[in-house]
């Protein structure tokens, strides 16, 4: 019967397999105590639990029982594990039979041994439970409470060690200072102990004691990690009380106060460590009033999911979404924000300031107790999965690894239910549990916002104003009583549609906290709410697809732009939840469909309504999936072109209509020529479209009469396409035209070959190398195309004089039309390796070499700059150096409207907007946006060298 009770315990053991090699090596190591073994294992049920829980759960604890056999009769006592002796236990195991005190290699190893003897009490107590039911089991607190016990058990017989080693005591010396999870008294089974030293009167004495306990603790216990103190690992490792004082007073960053929230003396002088915490403790209470704590917050809060690699995102314990580093975030920053008022919150503990925020009214009580029950359970994960090999690690074991679910199902208790096998049943539950963490990582920091501006009190949730202003501040809203009133403006009443705010808002408010501008991406918000009030899918949209919500947070917290364009072509925002879609269409398709929409309307007027309505829904889908990363700069560009393209086409074919129709006859054909970046298919969210307008007169028909019917429709399409409106504005420019604005507005093609033949300069044939047909008679615009072909293509070239000529003018442009105060390094248009010496540059070797290199008879930069290596006009350096210039000035200006919903030329110098701009070119929020601008600096400096090689050398 005794050995069936064995066998049967044997296989409740996490890892059967392994709680039998365990004992047969034990068996092996000692023959001669074998026998007083079995018979304990038979006869106590509880030393059968503690030691078969311990064997079926950790190799490493195996190991060290094969290797230290006798090491099981502490597993026989009443209590198998005692922290009021750890300090006693370990430093005994230090002193030889005469009292004198075991060093170097002697003591690090005595002290591995009686460390580990230590650590398997508190193992065997901890897990026999699982092996022999009823036996008493300490809780989550309770384990981590003896880990730490031990810990600083193992720091104080270093230091003996040291004390030997150097011949001097501690007192009045040095004082070890525990951080992290030792200083909150929540250590796991691994984990590296984080201190600070603070020193008095000999600190080389102190250092020298300092840096031996590190390193007799790290070779028998743990790392001792000191790169918590001040300057980190580059200061030094000792310092007096002064020395922290000043060091923190002047140049501590917040999350030093906010690691400094666990600090607490452990070993060493106890009165110079006592004297350390007093000193530290107002100013960690006052960090939340520092003038840069919003900024550093923020980087903290990011840093809780940073570095963690993709592939092991959804099983990162520590570092994932809904992971512990979740829940100690959210302690934490409400600690600093609320804890300079409320001296019950000013606790090292995750677990009691949890339980004090719900106490307080911080948090309520119920989701104080969730988020808690969460965090026990991924912590009792982290100990089993820690357990294993003794070795440090916070990953959940893959769903495919079905042999170690089960084995850490059975370890931490976890039974089959459901029709679910263990492992099903653990992994579901580790899911729940992180869910549940991020859905009260966001309840908690934002839901008492919602209840601090409503009119019905609750008990639960009591924020004042003021408190709740200063959580916002701390999550990096600038002003956070707007951001209240907007709370307030969307969550009041008791309609469906303020339910629905309600439940979005926890989730918004701390989305946008993570963007530029969290102001104004709730302003934004607010805005486009009031204004889809009555759209009967906008609400149940963002309550139900997570990923539109995600999305249109980014949007509304980077861009100005996107938020006006929204409110007027709110469709769009249903294809926030699908990549797919919103890329879209191709943009020969887009244009299709809108000259087919525009073609169908019955006037001019809805014409042109219509081609407004539907390029204002294609800016918005573009600038979409730009912000989103989703479209490369050559398709933000193509697509624009094209939809611009697409309206002037259906404009003039309505304006055309109108016209003949009431003449009752066709006085000329017409055609629109693009030139510039619409001609280049370049076009950004703020360019203007310029054109040349060209016509030929109908049989029997004067030029005169031809020219005043093409120059009717062409300012009808002007006038309409350009009337004020809340979108991005549709100037049709037609300066490029001969004679400039003094010309007329329409000529002849026999008018145009005249002027180009008689009086065309070098710079209307530059202007010309972007020209291409985009709309009205097709037979037109051809003939005009090849009329001009030989102006801008010349025979043998460009001669010097021009090519002279050509570079004059651009140093006169540059001269003249750079803003006053405008800095040349930071101007995307006219500054050093900017769009203009990179276009020149391009058009130049056009003039002087297409006639002979077909590659550069294109209206593209990009298409002619990839031409340019293999005619040997350019090295492929020098070209790919030009190419990256201009596709980031031109993304940088795109960016600039973007953020700022206004066209603008310059990269912002500093502030939200250089934020905005570098967040939309995938710059992490924690990175500097200064980092940026060198960057774009850098790249156009050695564009412009390029430049001054094959613009003015070459």
């Amino acid at each position: 019967a005794a050995a069936a009770d064995v066998l049967a315990a044997l296989s409740r053991a996490a890892d059967p397999d392994l709680a039998l090699r365990g004992l047969d090596r034990i068996r092996e190591a000692d023959a001669g105590e074998w026998t007083a073994l079995e018979e304990q294992l038979r006869a106590h049920r509880t030393f059968r639990g503690r030691l078969l829980g311990v064997l079926g759960t950790s190799s490493a604890l195996a190991d060290f029982l094969a290797a230290n056999p006798g090491q099981w009769h502490a597993l026989t006592a009443d209590k198998c594990t005692d922290s009021a002796c750890y300090r006693e236990a370990l430093r005994a195991a230090l002193v030889r039979d005469d009292g004198s005190v075991l060093t170097g290699t002697e003591a690090e190893q005595a002290l591995k041994v009686a460390y580990r003897g230590q650590l398997l009490g508190i193992a065997a107590a901890d897990l026999g439970h699982l092996v022999e039911a009823g036996l008493e089991h300490p809780s989550y607190a309770e384990v981590a409470a003896q880990l730490t016990e031990l810990a600083e058990a193992a720091l104080a017989a270093g230091l003996v060690v040291a004390e030997a080693e150097a011949g001097a005591s501690a007192e009045g010396t040095l004082a070890i200072i525990a951080m992290g999870k030792c200083g909150g008294r929540e250590l796991n089974y691994v984990s590296d102990v984080d201190v600070i030293f603070v020193g008095e009167d000999d600190l080389g004495l102190a250092t020298r004691l300092a840096s031996t306990m590190m390193r007799v603790v790290g070779k028998a216990c743990f790392e001792v990690d000191a790169a918590l103190r001040p300057e980190g690992k580059a200061g030094a490792l000792v310092r007096t009380l002064d020395g922290h004082h000043s060091y923190y007073q002047k140049w501590a960053k917040t999350w030093e106060f906010q690691a400094l929230l666990k600090a607490r003396p452990v070993a060493g002088d106890a009165e110079l460590g006592r004297q350390y915490a007093e000193m530290v403790a107002p100013l960690v209470w006052s960090a939340a009033d520092r003038e840069n704590f919003v900024a550093e917050v923020q980087q903290m809060r990011r840093r809780v999911e940073g570095h963690v690699p993709s592939e092991h995102a959804e099983r990162e314990l520590k570092l994932g979404r809904g992971g512990l580093r979740d829940v100690e975030f959210a302690v934490q920053l409400l600690q600093l924000v609320h804890g300079r008022v409320d001296a019950d919150l000013r606790s090292p503990s995750t677990m009691d300031a949890l339980a004090a925020l719900g106490e307080g009214g911080y948090v309520g009580r119920q989701d104080a107790a969730e988020l808690g029950a969460s965090y026990e359970f991924l912590r009792m994960l982290e100990h089993r999965l820690q357990l294993r090999r003794l070795r440090r690690t916070h990953l959940f074991p893959a769903a495919s690894d079905t042999d170690e679910l089960r084995i850490l199902a059975r370890a931490s208790g976890i039974k089959a239910s459901g029709g679910k096998s263990q492992g099903e049943a653990l992994l579901a539950e580790f899911r729940k549990h992180g869910k549940g963490i991020r859905r009260l990582h966001e309840k908690i920091f934002y839901r008492p916002l919602l209840q601090s501006v409503a009119n019905v009190p609750t008990e639960a949730l009591r924020l004042t104003t003021k408190q709740a202003a200063s959580r916002l501040a701390a999550l990096g809203y600038t002003a956070p009583d707007g951001a209240l009133q907007h709370i307030k403006a969307l969550t009041s009443g008791v309609s469906r549609r303020a339910a629905i705010q309600q439940a979005l808002l926890p989730v918004l408010l701390d989305l946008f906290a993570d963007t530029p501008d969290p102001d104004g991406g709730l302003l934004s918000y607010r805005k486009v709410s009031e204004a889809l009030e009555d759209t009967p899918w906008y609400l149940r949209v963002l309550r139900d697809e997570g990923t539109v919500v995600e999305n249109l947070a980014l949007l509304l917290g980077t861009s100005r732009l996107v938020p006006d364009l929204l409110v007027r072509a709110p469709e769009v925002l249903q294809l926030l939840g699908d990549p797919a879609r919103l890329v879209g269409r191709t943009p020969a398709e887009v244009a299709t469909s809108l000259r087919a929409a525009v073609r169908r309307q019955p006037g001019l007027n809805a014409a042109v309504a219509a081609a407004r309505s539907l390029r204002r829904h294609e800016l918005l889908r573009v600038a979409c999936a730009d912000l989103l990363g989703l479209l490369e700069v050559p398709a933000v560009c193509e697509a624009l072109s094209s939809v611009w393209v697409a309206v002037l086409q259906g404009a003039l074919a309505a304006a055309f209509r109108q016209r003949q129709a009431e003449l009752g006859r066709t006085p000329a054909r017409i055609a629109v020529i693009g030139m510039g970046r619409l001609g280049g298919a370049e076009l950004g969210y703020g360019s203007d479209a310029d054109v040349l307008f060209v016509c030929e007169p109908s049989e029997g028909v004067s030029d005169a009469d031809a020219v005043k019917f093409a120059s009717s429709v062409a300012e009808t399409v002007r006038k309409m396409l350009g009337a004020p409106s809340p979108d991005p504005a549709l100037v049709v420019d037609a300066d490029l035209r001969p004679e400039g604005r003094s010309g007329p507005l329409v000529r002849t093609l026999e008018s145009y070959r005249a002027y180009y033949a008689r009086w065309g300069e070098v710079w209307e044939a530059q202007a010309l190398l972007r020209a291409r047909f985009i709309a009205g008679d097709d037979d037109l615009g051809e003939r005009f195309i090849a009329m001009i072909d030989p102006i801008r293509y010349p025979e043998g070239g460009l001669d010097a004089t021009k090519a002279r000529e050509i570079r004059r003018i651009k140093a006169r442009v540059e001269t003249e039309r750079m803003p006053r105060g405008a800095d040349p390094t930071r101007h995307t248009k006219l500054g050093r390796g900017g769009l203009a010496d990179v276009e020149w540059t391009v058009q130049l070797l056009q003039l002087q070499h297409a006639c002979s290199v077909p590659g550069l008879r294109t209206t593209s930069t990009l298409d002619a700059l990839e031409c340019l290596p293999d005619a040997g006009l350019a090295t492929q350096s020098e070209a790919d150096s030009l190419r990256e210039a201009w596709l980031l000035a031109t993304r940088v200006r795109n960016a600039g409207m973007l953020v700022r919903g206004k066209a603008v030329d310059e990269v912002p110098g500093s502030g939200r907007d250089l934020a905005a701009v570098a967040r939309v070119f995938g710059r992490s929020a924690e990175d500097d946006p200064g980092e940026f601008l060198d960057t774009y600096r850098r790249i156009t400096r050695r564009a412009h060298t390029v430049v001054e090689h094959l613009f003015y050398e070459a």
